[in-house]
């Protein structure tokens, strides 16, 4: 388990590092999603899933996994205009 949180705060610490020496021209280029919305669907992803991990402790089994539109996530929330400062502090 210690490797796992040391893994997880090497991670926090190196992507905005990576993130910071981009220029806003590549983290906004988009191929599917930009650099920025892959990160802002992270923030979403961990939102959604922290709430199933609690469901799955007093939902009845077996636990039924309800999905959510990613894509309209991410476009709702903007992140491609959001400075990329914004997204990172999430």
């Amino acid at each position: 388990m210690q490797k796992t949180v040391e893994q997880l705060h090497y991670w926090l610490i190196k992507v905005p590092e990576v993130f910071r020496v981009m220029t806003e021209a590549e983290i906004t280029q988009r191929k599917k999603w930009s650099k920025k919305e892959v990160i802002g669907h992270l923030c979403d992803s961990a939102i959604v899933n922290l709430e199933r991990f609690l469901q799955m402790q007093y939902e009845a089994s077996p636990y039924v996994v309800t999905t959510y539109d990613q894509v309209q996530w991410v476009a709702l929330q903007g992140y491609q205009e959001l400075p990329i400062e914004d997204i990172l502090m999430l």
